[in-house]
């Protein structure tokens, strides 16, 4: 087998990373990446061996190459401080870089555990997001702020693994509220030069819910599934009012006592 460097993106997961780097016991080298955490999440990483590396946060995209950067060995396999890796992973993985024929990239599908139940539809189930295995110096990232996408630097196809890794999203509501509410102001700055009012905004927000909620047979998980489509509603609608209240500026911000004059 290839050596395998594993890199994990952190930011305040004290409470998740020790699961995350104890399923990445097996790779080679495992680099956490992260942004000055204030809750001891770099000082579990280092007491378990991992590699800490500080970066400042400007975007998803820029952490994740700057992980890219820090790994030294052939084969990268990211993972998020929420996901696990599983033993049938570890062998696919062990399969495919032992094998001189293998692709230089690889969707990994993720299954998603949440309010008591593993996510089987609402888009949740296999939800890909880049791939997370790769040759070292074959893929890259763009620069987006947040859901960056990702820049293949290979002329062969994308390969899919068949077995999924896990991934615990939010430890409990308040978590969602936070993500929803830090991932709407990253992504109002990516639609920020776009035309939009209140009437788009609200648009958005209800196609995201129908969209999870029935295209996606979000109805089928449960009351998960609604809070899932829910929850897409509340991101995407902040998302495009953050972007709108960027738009108004002054207009919008509160009177000063030289108005109330």
């Amino acid at each position: 087998m290839s050596l395998v460097s594993v890199y994990i993106i952190a930011y305040n997961e004290a409470e998740k990373v020790r699961a995350t780097i104890e399923s990445a016991r097996w790779a080679d080298e495992i680099i956490l990446v992260d942004s000055w955490s204030t809750d001891g999440t770099a000082e579990i990483a280092q007491s378990m061996g991992a590699k800490v590396v500080q970066v400042k946060f400007s975007g998803f995209g820029d952490l994740r190459n700057q992980a890219i950067d820090a790994c030294s060995h052939p084969w990268i396999f990211s993972l998020d401080a929420d996901e696990r890796c599983t033993p049938t992973v570890e062998a696919e993985i062990r399969a495919i870089t032992s094998d001189p024929q293998a692709l230089d990239a690889y969707w990994v599908p993720r299954r998603n555990f949440f309010m008591g139940r593993w996510i089987k539809h609402s888009g949740w189930y296999p939800n890909y997001r880049q791939p997370q295995l790769f040759r070292n110096g074959c893929m890259r990232y763009d620069s987006k702020p947040v859901h960056e996408g990702y820049i293949l630097q290979s002329n062969k196809p994308l390969g899919h693994l068949k077995n999924a890794i896990w991934q615990f999203p939010f430890k409990n509501m308040a978590e969602v509220m936070h993500k929803a509410n830090r991932y709407s102001t990253l992504g109002a700055e990516k639609i920020k030069h776009k035309k939009i009012s209140m009437g788009t905004a609200l648009a958005h927000g209800l196609w995201s819910f129908v969209k999870h909620y029935i295209f996606k047979l979000g109805f089928l998980d449960g009351w998960a599934g609604f809070v899932i489509a829910l929850g897409n509603f509340e991101g995407t609608f902040y998302r495009y009012v953050k972007a709108l209240e960027i738009q108004k500026g002054e207009v919008w911000r509160a009177p000063g006592h030289s108005d109330l004059a």
